[in-house]
């Protein structure tokens, strides 16, 4: 059937998007409290998705204070020039993506995406251990852009998967137990770098060998819960992406609900850059040298991800259940709004720590979750073309926007923060505008 944003819908109440031997009607539940309602009959799917999530995070999180170090090797200056690079790279990764989703199912895709990223890793691990200087400051920057290629891509495919394997109804109850799979794994491989990191008992480039296990072992999780939801490794599917190369961005054109959803992500994101380019000149002032650094961004990301795992196991649930999807999209606009004025007012590492562990703990808890499930009812073209092409190219076209964005304003005087707190306005704007389409889907 077709929505009425003009894109090819699923239904919520009696289709997952495979072939899932499932039975639903008999199902008992999993757990006895409010927060996770997942059946019994289901308690594989879900556990194999969190830890499939779990590893892709642990892996991603143990290298990225090592990638903000390096983004800030010869000062946070350089910032604007990375974030152009990365979205001139996701300019070229997107076709090829998209080349490879048009002719492979899933079952298959999915796994090389994550091996190419693999072989990359050793790749790396090699250059930075044998090369003179361990690469210097240019192989820094290259792996700058390869992270932030590879953290979107595998996550935004993760996702479509999970919206695939869950319908509607199951993805509510199901989507908090499968990201606190996540958050554990984000935790720690925040906390295993900052440790490795302070004592200097293991190298940068010996974090990627465990980087790259820890990739590889989410694929034996993918593969393990592709095999238990019955998607086929050969042959045709209806529920897979057709070979339409560019039928992602024909539907983000005609229909309403992909653009605002492309606007939601674009503003976020323009948002999380100015941020973020705020951090790495408040953490340059604050910290004198590369470890130090590191261990403070480690630090970050460890308690934005305790705070993350304590708001899914308290509020997801019950607000996705009280607000629903299309009223907790205006939660992360509002607290940015209320994190920006307070870094105006105090400009220091204490403010910036508690502002980014905040905001990120909700994005990832409250804000991520819902926003998956806005593609539940979606056709597999939306899923795995439309989807990685606004969770990559336009997240990373907001990036370019925010990065240049202070530039431009001090060439007109404008202060950072007051076109901070606007881009904030108007994504809350964006966010209402949202609000109103998921209530008519």
């Amino acid at each position: 059937m077709h929505g009425q944003n003009g894109v090819s819908q699923v239904s919520f109440e009696c289709r997952t998007g495979v072939a899932c031997p499932i039975d639903l009607a008999s199902a008992d539940s999993l757990f006895d409290n409010d927060y996770v309602k997942a059946r019994r009959s289901e308690a594989w799917l879900v556990l194999l998705a969190a830890a499939y999530l779990f590893f892709l995070l642990f892996s991603y999180y143990l290298l990225r204070p090592l990638r903000e170090a390096m983004g800030i090797a010869r000062g946070a200056e350089k910032l604007p020039w990375l974030m152009t690079a990365t979205m001139a790279t996701m300019f070229v990764a997107n076709p090829l993506h998209a080349w490879l989703v048009s002719r492979m199912n899933r079952r298959r895709f999915i796994p090389w995406i994550c091996h190419f990223f693999a072989v990359n890793l050793a790749g790396f691990y090699a250059a930075f251990r044998f090369l003179p200087g361990h690469g210097g400051v240019t192989l820094g920057y290259v792996f700058y852009v390869w992270l932030s290629v590879f953290n979107l891509f595998v996550i935004s495919v993760f996702w479509g998967l999970m919206t695939d394997v869950f319908a509607a109804d199951r993805a509510k109850r199901s989507f908090g137990i499968i990201s606190v799979g996540g958050t554990l794994g984000a935790i720690a491989g925040a906390k295993t770098t900052s440790y490795l990191m302070q004592d200097a008992q293991l190298s940068s480039a010996n974090l990627m060998v465990l980087a790259l296990l820890a990739l590889e072992l989410g694929v034996v999780c993918m593969l393990l819960l592709a095999h238990r939801a019955g998607l086929r490794s050969h042959g045709a599917d209806p529920h897979e992406p057709g070979p339409a190369l560019h039928e992602g961005m024909r539907l983000i054109a005609q229909s309403r609900y992909l653009q605002l959803i492309s606007g939601y992500i674009f503003l976020f994101t323009i948002a999380s850059t100015l941020l973020y380019v705020a951090q790495g000149h408040i953490v340059e002032a604050t910290f004198a040298n590369h470890a130090a650094q590191t261990a403070a961004f480690a630090d970050i990301d460890m308690w934005v991800n305790i705070v993350t795992l304590a708001t899914q196991l308290l509020l997801t649930a019950p607000l996705l259940r009280w607000l629903g999807v299309h009223g907790v999209v205006l939660v992360l606009p509002l607290a940015t709004l209320v994190g920006f004025g307070a870094l105006w007012l105090a400009p220091v590492f204490a403010t910036l720590a508690i502002v980014q562990v905040v905001r990120r703990g909700l994005h990832y808890a409250v804000d991520r979750p819902a926003r998956e499930l806005m593609y539940v009812p979606l056709g597999p073209e939306a899923k795995y073309k439309s989807k990685p092409f606004i969770d990559t190219f336009v997240y990373r076209a907001g990036d370019f926007a925010g990065v240049w964005l202070p530039t431009a304003l001090a060439a007109l005087a404008v202060p950072v923060a007051a076109a901070a707190l606007a881009v904030s306005t108007a994504w809350i704007g964006v966010a209402l505008g949202l609000r109103a389409a998921i209530k008519r889907a």
